[in-house]
Order: C-alpha cells, then sequence, then structure tokens
C-alpha cells in the first residue's frame, strides 16, 4: 500500500552512537558519539534511555522548537521501555510503535500520514537501540562469550531522531510504501538476513509496481539491516525473477554503517532500528542537501519475533517498510 505526501518536508535530523558506530565511516556525520556503552548510567538499558532524551533535546534547540504536535517512536526493549522513559514530556502527544529494525520508517510514515492530512503541523520521529541490551533480551549475554556464525550481524547502539513539518525545506518526503509481514519459513537468529530479505524484496515489488517506477528511477536505493548475505539475496532475487537490476544504485544501511574489513567483529553487518537511521539521518541526508542525491529510496527491515516464540519452534516474521526522500 503507497501513499503519496505533497507537503511533508524533512527539516532536520539528529544522530547519536556509541563507541563501535564512532569507529565507522560515518564518525564526523553524527551529532554526538560515544567512547563506551553506559553513557554516563549505571545499567545499559538506563544509557538507551539516556540517548533518546539526547536526541530529542537537540532536536528541538536545532529545530528552534520547545514543543512538537505529535512524538512517534520505537526500540527493542521490552514494552518499548526506551521510547517511553526517554520521551516523557516531549510533543502534545506520544504513538509507541513496535517495528522492530523498521521502525524508522515506519514511525516516518505514521507521522507523514498526519501531517499530509493536515491534523498535525509537526512531528519527531526517534528510534533507538543497544548492542547489549539487545543481545541480552534475544540471543545471550555478552558475559556468556558465545560464538557468534558469520551470518550474525551486530545490532548498533545509538539514537536517531528526525524532524517532519509542513514547512518546505529542500528535502521532501513525496511517498511510502506500507509493507506487510512476510513469513519464509525462516527460524535463525543468527541469519537476519536471510529472515527479512524476503520482506525488502516485497515491499520493493509493491513499490514499483504502485508507483509505475523502476529502479533507475531513484539514484540510490538503500535497505536497512541485511547485512552482505541479505542484500546479496535481494540483488539475485530482484534480477533473476524480476528482472530489475540493483546495481550501482543499491547498497545496504547494515553493510555501510560499519568499516566491515577493519572491524571484523561486526561479522555480516549492522542491525537494529538505529543502524538504518543512523544512516539515513547522518549521511545520507546530509548528500540530499547538497544534492548528491536527487531521490533516495530507504527501506528499513525488521523482523517481528521474540524468543518465546523460537523456544516454541514458531518462525521468525519480517516486513519492511519504503519512504521515498527527493530533493525539492
Amino acid at each position: 500500500m503507497t501513499f503519496s505526501y505533497k507537503n511533508v518536508y524533512l527539516g532536520d535530523t539528529v544522530t547519536i552512537c556509541g563507541p563501535y558506530e564512532k569507529k565507522g565511516p560515518f564518525r564526523r556525520y553524527f551529532d554526538k558519539v560515544y567512547d563506551d556503552f553506559y553513557f554516563g548510567e549505571d545499567s545499559f538499558e538506563k544509557g538507551e534511555i539516556k540517548l533518546v532524551r539526547e536526541a530529542l533535546s537537540m532536536i528541538l534547540k536545532k529545530v528552534g522548537k520547545k514543543e512538537v504536535d505529535l512524538v512517534i517512536g520505537g526500540d527493542l526493549l521490552n514494552q518499548i521501555v526506551a521510547s517511553t522513559y526517554g520521551s516523557a514530556g516531549v510533543g502534545k502527544g506520544f504513538i509507541g510503535i513496535y517495528g522492530a529494525c523498521s521502525s524508522s520508517a515506519l514511525g516516518m510514515l505514521i507521522a507523514a500520514n498526519f501531517i499530509e492530512n493536515r491534523q498535525v503541523e509537526s512531528a519527531l520521529c526517534f528510534v533507538s537501540s543497544h548492542n547489549l541490551t539487545s543481545e541480552r533480551q534475544f540471543r545471550y549475554p555478552i558475559e556468556y562469550g558465545a560464538p557468534r556464525p558469520n551470518s550474525s550481524t551486530f545490532t548498533a547502539t545509538g539514537a536517531a531522531c528526525c524532524f517532519l513539518t509542513n514547512q518546505k525545506t529542500k528535502v521532501r518526503l513525496e511517498c511510502a510504501t506500507l509493507g506487510k509481514i512476510i513469513d519464509y519459513n525462516q527460524n535463525d537468529p543468527n541469519d537476519m538476513g536471510r529472515v527479512m530479505a524476503p520482506a525488502a524484496i516485497d515491499t520493493l515489488k509493491t513499490h514499483f509496481e504502485e508507483t509505475g517506477r523502476v529502479p533507475k528511477d531513484y539514484d540510490l536505493i538503500v535497505t536497512g539491516d541485511l547485512g552482505v548475505y541479505g542484500k546479496e539475496i535481494v540483488k539475485e532475487y530482484m534480477s533473476s525473477v524480476y528482472h530489475m537490476d540493483l546495481n550501482d544504485n543499491y547498497n545496504d544501511c547494515g553493510v555501510m554503517l560499519y568499516d566491515l574489513e577493519k572491524q571484523k567483529d561486526i561479522h555480516a553487518g549492522g542491525s537494529g532500528p538505529v543502524c538504518s537511521a543512523l544512516v539515513l539521518y547522518s549521511y545520507l541526508y546530509e548528500q540530499l542537501k547538497k544534492g548528491k542525491y536527487k531521490r533516495v529510496l530507504f527501506l528499513a527491515t525488521g523482523a517481528l519475533f521474540s524468543p518465546m516464540m523460537l523456544y516454541q519452534k514458531e518462525n521468525i516474521d519480517s516486513i519492511c517498510h519504503a519512504i521515498s526522500l527527493e530533493v525539492v
């Protein structure tokens, strides 16, 4: 399902990251970086909450606002507590979302519909994730020292926020495609690229069918969190089945966020709600403002599961939402 917008603009962004992201190729594009995982707090969870608070405070200062109509946010912790605790007191209204690693695009899509329909004038959309809180919740506490296969991805640490508005800026959110849940009979939490690639493929196909566009209509098509293996699945499937070549104008945020040659412990690439948001709201946003890219298709993918469902031998469902950004 694709929505078109005429009056939704990207006003500004804020990105905050942890020590591993700091060592990647986009350090100079981030607004703030940290050297440890505690961020001055006494637990990893409280540290993630602090990142959310800082990101929201910084974006309000950037855009010169004391208040906004709507705040939309999500994270990976149970009951999205990083979002609820971190955003308390901000905005006239709050919507908490859980789209796993697809939350950044989902939040932007929801906010865009409110703005386009003139129900609100502005909105803050944010996401966060923390490597150590996520590993403890979805896999193993790092204290266990459990080995990770090469197919595993590395949950990014940070918080990222964007300001959407009905006031004209250089970058417009011109359309968005809402994805649907895909079950492709996958159940390996250490191979998220394979889990989420089918959702990215389905949303790409839907987006192109409903807009009448083809890959070359975009200067860049970027998926979120598929990593090196999921990225290759998407390229091969789109080419062999749908005869759409994704070559020089396609990449994946999980591959882009880190220097995979030097940062070997990242394995297949980055993941987590903030992974794709860190790339979009920093480097890609700057390239759009400079005019290097005229139109970018951003697809954030998410794995919708809990450890309990894996213990009960259920598959891991996935989803992908797409956002099209263009220079005005």
